[in-house]
């Protein structure tokens, strides 16, 4: 029996849609009341934008109103070659020009930023306070000498402070580097040194579940003796009076920032200017510093939130995102740009209380809500009394990205927090493209888990080995030709850029992931590629066995890995942790072999299944199954661990019962 969909837009949504306008502005007859009409358009359209990306790109600008200084006169120059493709090309514009100066002289009044600390502190924001704001970090940066070009770096928590400390940063030219709040010293330090950033903002302490970090303090350990930086800018986020600062190099945020004069005029850049860095997370191996583009991530982001989420004028975006990870910037920039209001929040979802989250999306009248399946799993762990409670009315669209979803989980979310209405707009990419590959029309039904769609413009197929294009089989997730925001090679490094991400297909992207697509169209991720194991001579993917586990009543979270096996080539080991309640014992790990078996077939049993009280993750709550197979193996466990959540977690896997 094929897989029935879970979610069908009614007419009002494929009327009302983005997606839909743009469609008709290409000439598509798009007929709400004939749903099935509206489908098959849909997805030919999707294959038309793969099939001529640049006639796409070129609509897809206009449709969003991307503003330029200078109009381009050339979408795309692939004479490089499509790994250094050039975009947009003699055209300039800047991502504050797009973000903050249009909206604040036509609409300035209007809802930017709600931005919510972990101790309940609310502060607004109107489109012409953030061009005040913007401007006064742009002058600050200026006074301290500046420029287009030049690395500054951001070690904050996710406060106001940071939208006004990239945006200010791109005003001028420079390139803004948001690093991770929760890293320690030594991660810290390996970014602004590869950086050669010569600015760092940061703040005296934040808040982690009610109790204070001195940020200060970790990053004064990491600067320490770096021969670019010149200015530590701290701002107060908790007025901690044991705050050091040096004076040939540190000043207060409201001393050099919130005096300076709030009128800024906006450098118009080139289309392929850097504006911002993402570094990888580094937990195998050194991070990788992705550059992106005033233009591209104009582009990506701005399509994404226009045509996948659906959002406008006087919505409320909240993804759940600290500003070192990609969905921080995507939001703010993709947002914005379009004037849509942010929603931006310090603490964790289910602190001090498991509603945290649902609490926040009513008081804050939050539209869409984006969140990691794995955070999804932990939020029903604690019941479903707890979100049930809240009604939730604004909400229109929920999101999702970081992971594969197992079943029971997307389920909970669809009914729970959607109430069996909203779709689930599921996204994959990855900083390296700051974007997606892989994301659903609002305007297509849904299957449970799905990705349905590759993302509009983006030439997407799955690989065999051969690199041959292959339909309902496990293959690399690929891209046949170049997106505007696939990152600047990396940071001083061109032959690794070549290497991560050309090297395996000719002229092909190869992006590191398994994906599926049946032959009704809909695309399945199933992780990352080096993750999947070859258990007798078949490929298959730990999102799937992990599924299988999670579907059993007794199952919150799971992790499988690859262990070496004689006769097998590779074996799985299970680590699960259980529901509250839930008593552990071997008729209950006989009964989760067994799941599996069912699930998946003989092939795919696992040696052993483990129970443990939590599984180690990353603060962006992805699971770290290659960290989680060192542990198990004995073997040492590489990389910057600061990225950690819970590393006790870690430290558990060898001693698991």
């Amino acid at each position: 029996m094929p897989p029935r969909d879970v979610w069908i837009p009614d007419a009002a949504r494929i009327e009302r849609a983005n997606i839909t306008r743009l469609m008709r502005r290409l000439g598509i007859d798009v007929d709400a009341s004939r749903p099935d009409q509206v489908y098959t358009r849909a997805r030919e359209f999707v294959r038309w934008t793969q099939n001529d990306p640049l006639a796409f790109w070129d609509a897809a600008l206009r449709d969003i109103d991307v503003a330029w200084t200078t109009p381009y006169h050339t979408t795309m120059d692939a004479s490089r070659g499509p790994a250094w493709a050039n975009w947009f090309v003699g055209g300039e514009t800047n991502i504050a020009l797009n973000c903050i100066d249009r909206h604040a002289t036509t609409r300035g009044d209007d809802l930017a930023l709600i931005a919510e600390t972990e101790d309940g502190s609310v502060r607004t924001f109107s489109f012409s306070d953030a061009a005040r704001a913007v401007n006064r970090v742009a002058n600050a940066l200026r006074t301290l000498g500046v420029g287009r070009g030049d690395t500054v770096a951001c070690y904050m928590p996710m406060v106001a402070e940071v939208v006004w400390a990239m945006l200010g940063t791109q005003k001028i030219g420079a390139i803004f580097i948001p690093i991770f709040s929760g890293y320690a010293p030594p991660a810290l330090r390996e970014r602004l040194e590869d950086a050669d950033v010569r600015v760092l903002f940061t703040a005296d302490s934040s808040l982690r579940r009610g109790q204070p970090v001195s940020l200060k303090a970790q990053a004064d350990a990491a600067c320490e003796g770096l021969p670019a930086l010149r200015h530590v800018i701290v701002y107060a986020r908790t007025g901690d009076a044991q705050c050091p600062m040096r004076a040939d190099r540190d000043q207060w945020w409201h001393d050099v920032v919130d005096t300076a004069d709030d009128a800024c005029e906006t450098l118009p850049v080139p289309s392929m200017t850097p504006a911002l860095m993402l570094y990888t997370s580094g937990t195998t191996g050194r991070p990788k510093g992705t550059v992106h583009t005033h233009a591209g991530c104009l582009a990506q982001m701005g399509k994404e939130v226009a045509y996948n989420f659906d959002a406008r004028p006087g919505d409320r975006f909240w993804w759940f995102s600290d500003i070192g990870w990609m969905m921080g910037p995507w939001e703010i920039i993709g947002c914005l740009q379009l004037g849509v209001a942010v929603v931006i929040f310090e603490g964790a979802p289910n602190h001090p209380s498991p509603d945290r989250l649902w609490q926040g999306v009513e008081q804050h009248d939050a539209t869409h809500l984006g969140i990691s399946p794995t955070a999804i799993r932990m939020l029903m762990r604690a019941g479903d009394d707890w979100v049930d409670r809240h009604t939730r009315p604004s909400l229109h669209t929920l999101g999702s990205t970081g992971e594969p979803w197992d079943p029971a989980s997307y389920a909970w979310y669809f009914h729970h927090v959607g109430k069996g209405r909203l779709p689930i707009i599921n996204i994959s990419g990855g900083t390296d493209i700051v974007g997606c590959f892989l994301a659903p029309l609002p305007i297509i039904p849904l299957q449970s888990c799905t990705l349905q769609s590759p993302g509009i413009g983006m030439a997407v197929d799955v690989f065999d080995d051969e690199g041959r294009s292959v339909v309902d089989e496990v293959g690399y997730l690929v891209c046949t030709r170049p997106a505007p925001s696939m990152t600047r090679s990396l940071w001083k490094n061109d032959a690794q850029y070549i290497d991560t991400y050309w090297s395996r297909f000719r002229d092909v992207w190869n992006h590191g992931d398994w994906a599926r697509v049946g032959r009704d169209g809909h695309w399945f991720l199933l992780g990352r590629a080096d993750d999947t194991m070859k258990i007798a001579g078949r490929r298959v993917g730990p999102g799937e066995i992990e599924a299988a586990l999670i579907a059993h009543p007794a199952v919150s979270e799971a992790a499988a890995v690859g262990v070496p096996d004689a006769l097998k080539g590779t074996d799985v080991v299970c680590f699960v942790v259980l529901h509250p309640g839930v008593h552990e014992d071997e008729t209950l790990r006989a009964a989760l072999v067994q799941q599996v078996v069912d699930a998946l077939g003989k092939v795919d049993r696992p040696r052993d299944v483990r129970f443990v009280d939590d599984l180690p993750k990353t603060r962006s709550a992805k699971v770290l199954r290659r960290l989680i197979q060192r542990a198990w193996l004995g073997e040492p466990v590489l990389g910057d661990l600061s990225s950690v959540a819970n590393p006790e977690a870690l430290d558990a896997i060898a001693g698991a019962r």
